[in-house]
């Protein structure tokens, strides 16, 4: 996978101000504010950066944790992980593999058949719809 690098000024170019802050600086969308929350459709959902592939929409359910929420990555080398120990809890962030955004975070009690749930914002997502 060919790794896509700018810099914070490209970025901030390229993206909405919300698409930066959560995207590049980390930052978290309300809960149950989300474009794709409640989003029913088909497709694939990609990182809003990148359009690197993240998680099929066959793998999304309603965690009821109010952002969007998947079971399964679309592949193993779609995202990175790192421990993320802000705000006084231990957490793995979840990030596209392709251009570092940030994603969410993945936590252990999704349902089967991997028990993950990542817990990803609308805004790092675009919908390719089937």
């Amino acid at each position: 996978m060919d790794r896509i690098e700018k810099s914070e000024k490209e970025w901030k170019t390229a993206l909405s101000q919300e698409e930066f802050d959560v995207c590049r600086l980390k930052a978290t969308e309300a809960p149950f504010t989300g474009k794709y929350t409640y989003c029913k459709d088909d497709g694939i959902y990609r990182c809003a950066c990148c359009s690197n592939e993240l998680f099929s929409s066959d793998t999304k359910y309603d965690s009821g944790s109010g952002w969007p929420s998947f079971w399964q990555p679309i592949g193993e080398n779609s995202l990175k992980y790192e421990k993320d120990d802000s705000y006084g809890m231990l957490r793995i962030e979840v990030m596209c593999a392709k251009c570092d955004a940030h994603l969410g975070h993945v936590f252990d009690d999704g349902p089967k058949p991997t028990g993950n749930r990542f817990c990803i914002n609308s805004v790092s997502l675009k919908l390719e719809k089937h």
